[in-house]
């Protein structure tokens, strides 16, 4: 390491440091790290992101409604979770989102999807095809199941291209939203240009939903153009806030597991293994893993 950079990495740990020691002398601050146990080490490198926190529950101790709220993210608040020594930030509703969202939790939502999949039904899935019945029948189960227990694994279906897997998933998913379950399916490199043209505007609602929906399926994951942002902050946030709240989160992709994973991996500026990783690890945790090679319907 150069002199240079020696002393400008001095420098900002001085700086960080007095940050820290200043920020301390706010009582909502030092609460706020005593009530999450952050050694000092850590919390000093997140001093500027705890303000924010605490400036925004502040915002929140007067407000009578979501039109008074002052947070950058209307009915949200940037909110801290800790994860070993990590700290990720979150969108945390208020009572007065959380009433609006509570509101919409039985309705079912799709999202870009064409009418064929909206119209899906179970009693209208071919049976006939040998090789997707193995499929078919993991539906059955988890339709018989779900209701006993709302914690078992989704679906990771992957297969050749047209031989009906987001039929199969939307027909369990209509099924599940008619007793009314909030289930949500969204076309996944549809979703990632929603979210990013929604930045700043409804971005938090949008992730809130993806995050707390009963039953979500992201389809056609692995044809999306990755980038560190899609990667990292859309679908790592999503898939840690479900696989923590075990919800069933489903997939279709015509890619392998093994694929998808070397699909995520590859960025248009770096190759990045270990986040591709992680992400497959979480996918893994929430998933059974069911392959249909079959001739394609759509013709």
């Amino acid at each position: 390491m150069k002199v240079e950079d020696k002393f400008d990495n001095k420098n900002r740990k001085s700086d960080l440091l007095k940050d820290y020691v200043e920020a301390c002398k706010d009582p909502s601050f030092v609460k706020l790290i005593t009530k999450l146990k952050v050694k000092e080490d850590v919390a000093k490198k997140y001093t500027s992101k705890f303000q924010r926190t605490i400036c925004e529950l502040n915002n929140c101790k007067n407000c009578k409604c979501l039109d008074d709220c002052k947070n950058p993210s209307k009915g949200y608040v940037y909110y801290p979770r800790v994860d070993e020594n990590i700290i990720q930030f979150d969108a945390i509703a208020c009572k007065y989102m959380q009433k609006e969202i509570d509101i919409k939790k039985n309705s079912s939502k799709m999202l870009y999807e064409p009418a064929s999949i909206r119209l899906a039904s179970m009693k209208d899935v071919d049976k006939k095809d040998k090789n997707r019945l193995p499929a078919i029948k993991w539906l059955i189960d988890f339709y018989k199941n779900y209701k006993s227990d709302k914690h078992i694994k989704g679906l990771y279906l992957h297969g050749s291209f047209g031989c009906g897997k987001s039929y199969l998933l939307a027909a369990l998913f209509n099924e599940l939203s008619k007793d009314g379950y909030n289930t949500l399916i969204c076309y996944y490199p549809e979703l990632l240009r929603s979210l990013r043209d929604s930045f700043g505007q409804s971005f938090d609602a949008d992730m809130e939903e993806l995050k707390t929906a009963d039953l979500l399926l992201l389809d056609d994951i692995g044809a999306e153009s990755v980038t560190a942002w899609s990667r990292d902050e859309v679908l790592q946030t999503i898939l840690q806030y479900r696989m923590d709240e075990e919800l069933p989160t489903f997939f279709t992709s015509n890619l392998t597991i093994d694929e998808l994973e070397r699909h995520l991996s590859e960025t248009k500026d770096n190759i990045d293994k270990v986040k591709a990783r992680r992400i497959i690890e979480r996918i893994k945790q929430l998933t059974d893993d069911i392959e249909i090679v079959s001739d394609n319907r759509r013709h």
